[in-house]
């Protein structure tokens, strides 16, 4: 499910804004929303937030995988190779994304192999659950320094790509996921147990 950065490129981003005059009484032109962010971007940002003792790529038992998660959605980790079991505590209503292997890299070469020989699977309480397979999307992201993922931090850009489970929220009450992924000799077996419950019971 997931692999260390091959190579980051980091960069910095100068904005040039300017400006041109308006006759009286025009209305400004309208502000388009911004677009989504690629779930990528936000699943390796998530990942890189914490340092190694409560980062959740590096968590051996689930206490922290909590941290930092989104409204929206809730990310699931893998390892940094191997087997490892977690338990945590989900609220309700949250869709669940993980990847079961993946991998963010400055060359762009570079997820053209890994991508070759990626296999994997997602199991949502025994039953396998499809993957997307991205090949190849450039992300931008924010590292936190201390990480365990990337080793840098700050904005970071690279070529994302991985096999990505997307699952619909769960009920309450327990459920199991196991992830399981490989590419070449990296592999990697992740087993949830996820005890689902209303936000007042999780906030309790």
């Amino acid at each position: 499910m997931f692999r260390r950065i091959i190579a980051v490129a980091s960069c910095g981003v100068v904005l040039a804004g300017c400006s041109e005059p308006t006759g009286v009484g025009t209305a400004p032109p309208p502000t388009a929303s911004p677009a989504p962010r690629p779930m990528q971007a936000r699943w390796w940002e998530w990942a890189t937030t914490e340092p190694v003792d409560t980062n959740p790529v590096a968590d051996r038992t689930g206490a922290h995988c909590a941290r930092n998660q989104p409204d929206d959605v809730w990310f699931l980790a893998g390892t940094f190779g191997g087997q490892v079991q977690r338990r945590c505590t989900v609220p309700l209503g949250v869709r669940l994304v993980a990847p079961a292997i993946n991998l963010v890299s400055g060359d762009e070469t570079d997820c053209g192999s890994y991508m070759a020989g990626a296999d994997g699977t997602v199991q949502f309480d025994g039953v396998e659950v499809p993957l997307e397979r991205i090949e190849h999307e450039t992300i931008t992201f924010v590292a936190a320094p201390g990480n365990p993922v990337t080793g840098t931090s700050g904005k970071t850009r690279g070529i994302a790509c991985g096999l990505w489970a997307r699952i619909d929220p769960p009920s309450t009450g327990e459920h199991q996921v196991h992830i399981h992924g490989k590419s070449g000799t990296f592999a990697v077996d992740a087993q949830y147990t996820l005890v689902v419950t209303a936000a007042s019971q999780s906030a309790a």
